[in-house]
């Protein structure tokens, strides 16, 4: 929206830069996370883009019953910039482009029966949140937290593994860097080459040159130890709960909605489509209150969501097959082979 579009909105309902509340309230953003403006003018726009916001948050709100908004780090940005930087980064429509590759087939409901809830934060399979900043890299979060908790649950060592590995070094005809990609790329580069510790070859958040061979780095997984990837079965939701109940998973959702841009806690529902845009990391699942959900590590900071998580309902969407937000319709994960065994785990 355009600001003086935004300046007009914000005279029609009486709120100015002489407004107390606002101005204490836009200034304690500014000083908590640490945001600076160029110039005046600068300044007046992202207050009145602020204060836009403060009233849609409001308004989601009211709108929704079971799960809460609120402002974060994201509050000085209209929809339209938010949705440019941190949406869009998983391209389904590239998908086409690893057919063919290393592939373990598809994994399809056992029959078992499956645990009620299950949360692998709490199992000490899950790093700690992450920030892609403004990069569309989350097809690479996404697959190195996949690959970070099955290398925990096949060896007993949770590392932090290079998001800026894959960045930089999967340019496999899949993944395009700071331009989106595939989780199962990134997997299929893995297996290829092994990962390096984050701490090694730390992120940047922008397209670099492949630094791996030039700098080394220290194994975080590996070459060889990942044995391939599998997909989930499509639409099936026992497939995809005995899925996660085996290890983190990868899943990519639609997040172009601006619900999403201020969620603060509770389950979403019923305000996303299915038109896959964002990848993510499925880790566990539950109930609470009589109300099904996914648990969802993102790759937004800790100021976004439950501290970087998101609970999304768990058995219903518009058509009822793809699952809220798409979250249904192409999960994968990574599977391990340890080398001193024989054993696949996936």
């Amino acid at each position: 929206m355009a600001s003086h579009i935004i300046c007009g909105l914000l005279l029609a309902l009486g709120v100015t830069s002489a407004d107390p509340k606002a101005k204490a309230a836009f200034d304690a953003f500014v000083k908590e996370f640490e945001k600076s403006y160029a110039s005046a003018a600068e300044h007046a726009h992202r207050f009145a883009i602020y204060v836009e916001n403060r009233i849609r948050v409001a308004e989601l709100n009211r709108e929704h019953s079971t799960a809460t908004f609120a402002l974060n780090a994201f509050a000085d940005l209209t929809w339209e910039e938010f949705r440019s930087t941190y949406v869009g980064g998983f391209k389904p429509a590239l998908e086409q482009q690893w057919e063919g590759l290393p592939h373990l087939g598809t994994h399809q409901y056992s029959g078992a029966d499956l645990p009620d809830e299950i949360d692998w934060t709490t199992k000490g399979a899950v790093t700690p949140i992450k920030n892609q900043g403004q990069c569309g890299s989350c097809w690479a979060f996404s697959a190195i937290g996949a690959l970070e908790g099955a290398w925990e649950i096949a060896s007993g060592k949770l590392v932090p593994l290079s998001e800026q590995e894959l960045v930089d070094c999967s340019h496999n005809g899949v993944d395009q860097g700071c331009h989106g990609g595939l989780m199962n790329g990134g997997f299929v580069y893995v297996e290829e080459n092994g990962i390096c510790t984050e701490e090694s070859y730390p992120y940047t958040a922008k397209d670099g040159k492949c630094a791996k061979k030039k700098n080394g780095c220290t194994d975080g997984i590996p070459k060889g130890t990942v044995h391939g990837f599998k997909d989930v079965h499509k639409d099936d939701e026992q497939a995809l709960m005995e899925a996660v109940s085996r290890g983190p998973v990868s899943v990519a959702i639609e997040a172009d909605h601006q619900a999403f841009q201020f969620y603060s806690g509770g389950v979403m529902k019923s305000a996303c489509g299915t038109q896959l845009d964002h990848g993510v990391l499925l880790v566990g699942y539950g109930e609470a209150n009589g109300l099904k959900f996914w648990k969802v590590k993102n790759s937004w900071g800790e100021s976004w969501g439950e501290k970087g998580y998101i609970e999304l309902e768990r058995g219903k969407s518009p058509d009822g097959k793809e699952g809220e937000c798409g979250l249904l319709t192409q999960p994968s994960y990574p599977v391990i082979k340890m080398p001193s065994s024989d054993e696949i785990l996936v």
